[in-house]
């Protein structure tokens, strides 16, 4: 099984699958639908930690490597959700250089952080372990997504050890004063998020960002953009319903909201 790492250097763009069910049958669902990796979402999504834990190892059945976004930059999360597994972090609404360096500080083993060594569950899928080698396996996203964020991208972006850019569309639009929507269509919307994807060319760093349909997974990637990922277990399983139930009663279903992807 290619690592998360090297799924993600191997110079093509791919196609993720985002996981906010909190059901390690959903999940497994999903590590068998061709994804290039599946990020388990426990900032928006409803998985707590004991269920995050089964999401991993329902993942792992089927070889997907795997993200976990953290509910938010905190050290305990970071750790708990890597020594359970994950093989890459995102952190959401990092701001600047300093929050970069405490990303990286939880998620890196000395010399590149301070992660302390307890990989509990991690250290199943190597037969040599070592901080070095979780170093190198471990892939570390920084969300930019405020208008702080935007401001500093390259400092943090330059930050030794940050990976990635991760964009979440909807805090970008929400924090500049636009409609919180995954789907990028005012101007002002679209010239922040290829500013961010600048950012990532400059420092060398992957780039990717959260959409909402097939459509912009192609037009990101058309543009450059590493990582894409394609909606969520929630929104597609509310979609395919309500189309099914369309088709035979012709009803359009109950209004859920714009809801979250």
């Amino acid at each position: 099984m290619a690592t998360l790492r090297e799924t993600l250097e191997a110079g093509r763009p791919t196609v993720g699958g985002w996981c906010s069910i909190p059901s390690p049958f959903a999940a497994e669902l999903m590590g068998r639908c061709e994804y290039d990796w599946v990020c388990i979402d426990t900032q928006h999504g409803l998985v707590g930690y004991d269920q995050m834990v089964l999401m991993l190892q329902a993942l792992a059945i089927t070889g997907t490597p795997t993200f976990v976004r953290v509910p938010w930059n905190q050290p305990d999360q970071i750790m708990k959700a890597l020594d359970a597994g994950a093989h890459g972090i995102i952190v959401p609404m990092v701001n600047n250089a300093e929050e970069a360096r405490r990303a990286v500080e939880a998620a890196k083993y000395p010399p590149m952080g301070s992660r302390s060594w307890g990989p509990i569950r991690a250290a199943f899928e190597l037969d040599d372990y070592t901080p070095e080698a979780g170093n190198r396996r471990t892939v570390l996203a920084a969300m930019i997504e405020t208008p702080e964020g935007v401001r500093n991208a390259d400092e943090i972006l330059s930050t030794p050890g940050i990976d990635a850019a991760y964009i979440g569309p909807s805090d970008l639009a929400l924090g500049h004063g636009m409609a919180p929507v995954l789907a990028v269509r005012e101007a002002e919307h679209e010239q922040l998020v290829r500013s961010i994807l600048d950012s990532c060319r400059r420092n060398g760093v992957l780039a990717g960002i959260h959409c909402d349909s097939a459509q912009t997974v192609q037009r990101w990637h058309d543009l450059g953009f590493d990582l894409a990922s394609l909606s969520s277990d929630a929104v597609l399983l509310r979609e395919a319903a309500t189309a099914a139930v369309r088709q035979v009663t012709g009803r359009a279903g109950r209004a859920a909201g714009a809801g979250y992807a």
